[in-house]
């Protein structure tokens, strides 16, 4: 029987694979029998459910095999895939790994929602709590469950619900723009660790998202040429000039890896992660965001995320050029998106307004002297 114990759970879990899918879930049971049992109970469901649906020649799939080739064929490859594999698994775990797809309709959509709104927050410290945001669920939950169930409806031909998924997407607030001072930046960039450093600096200075800036190996950067390309939303690619303060960072790194830019120095051995103190290994998503999150209060800074680091490099580009320089630096499809920066031009303009002094002598009127003076008097022949 395959059922364990994940570290930090006090019931079982199961995973086997049958019909090329894998199956992975929580038993619910403590005991190790009980589970065993459970575990039996879910496998020999879905070898029922294959036989039937083998049987009949008909287009079902269950939803652990649609995940299975879901993550095969799209999510391992997404820039954050090491959350996509949590969002799946959990989608797996509420929904279980025998359900066919066109018993996933409204009602169980609406469940998921619900229950992902109650839960705490991923990733908080003891300081930090709170409930998932709006955009959270949206991301983990409705959006993924969207993609897995309309490429099984038209890729793989398989028999889905109809679900209105536009009724199931939270609202989420208007994203906000949140940039840093340089004092605010020279104090987070203080409180980091070396090598979370080097990648914040990094992204104050290019306006990179956190995954393009982990994401960033050797071989995309070209020191000759002076340029570097990351790869942003959509396995879209955009290539950005080395600027000198750019260049020094990505120089300060040569030696460290061989493959990544970005690396941090292990702090202590752990033989489960395959870390060994002392060396040095390639950033994890999870480690900037915790170093980050930490570094921001120490700092004495208020409301600041690592997103925000983008939000910054792009009002500071704008007043100094033209929304669509800050398209391209940004790796936006459409300018429209951009133009939410716009404040900063409207900022400058309403402070030049304001600093506007009046002149003694109204222009109107100047002109209209200077005309008399000059005007020469006409007389009939």
């Amino acid at each position: 029987m395959s059922v364990y114990k994940r570290p930090g759970r006090e019931t079982y879990s199961y995973d086997f694979q049958c019909g090329g899918a894998r199956y992975s879930g929580d038993t619910g049971k403590s005991a190790k029998r009980d589970a065993e049992k459970v575990e039996k109970s879910v496998r020999e469901k879905v070898q029922n459910q294959l036989r039937q649906a083998k049987a009949t020649n008909s287009e079902y799939m269950t939803f652990g095999r649609a995940a299975t080739r879901y993550w095969n064929e799209i999510a391992q490859y997404h820039a954050n895939a090491e959350t996509s594999l949590r969002s799946l698994e959990w989608l797996q775990d509420k929904i279980g790994p025998a359900t066919f797809l066109h018993d996933i309709g409204d009602d169980t959509v609406a469940q998921l929602v619900a229950e992902r709104r109650t839960e705490v927050r991923y990733n908080v410290t003891d300081k930090e709590t709170g409930r998932v945001s709006n955009g959270t669920v949206n991301r983990t939950v409705t959006q993924p469950l969207r993609h897995i169930l309309n490429r099984a409806r038209r890729i793989w031909k398989a028999l889905v619900a109809d679900v209105q998924w536009s009724q199931h997407m939270l609202k989420e607030p208007k994203e906000r723009i949140r940039e840093a001072s340089k004092r605010e930046e020279n104090a987070i960039q203080d409180k980091l660790a070396r090598g979370y450093d080097a990648a914040a600096a990094f992204a104050f200075a290019s306006g990179c998202r956190r995954m393009e800036i982990l994401g960033l190996r050797w071989e995309h950067v070209d020191l000759d040429g002076g340029r570097f390309t990351v790869t942003g939303k959509g396995d879209k690619s955009r290539t950005l000039p080395l600027i000198p303060r750019l260049r020094q960072i990505i120089e300060d790194c040569i030696g460290h890896n061989e493959s990544h830019v970005f690396t941090y120095v292990a702090s202590r051995t752990d033989k489960r992660k395959g870390l060994v103190r002392g060396k040095r290994y390639p950033l994890t998503e999870a480690g900037l965001k915790t170093a980050f999150r930490r570094a921001v209060p120490k700092a004495g800074v208020v409301d600041f995320r690592f997103h925000d680091t983008r939000h910054t490099m792009a009002t500071r580009t704008l007043r100094k050029s033209n929304i669509r320089v800050v398209q391209q630096m940004l790796g936006h499809e459409d300018v429209a998106t951009t133009a939410k920066y716009a404040h900063a031009v409207m900022a400058d303009l309403a402070a030049a307004m304001d600093a506007a002094s009046p002149t003694k002598t109204p222009t109107g009127i100047q002109d209209v002297v200077a005309s008399s003076e000059n005007k020469r008097e006409i007389r009939p022949l």
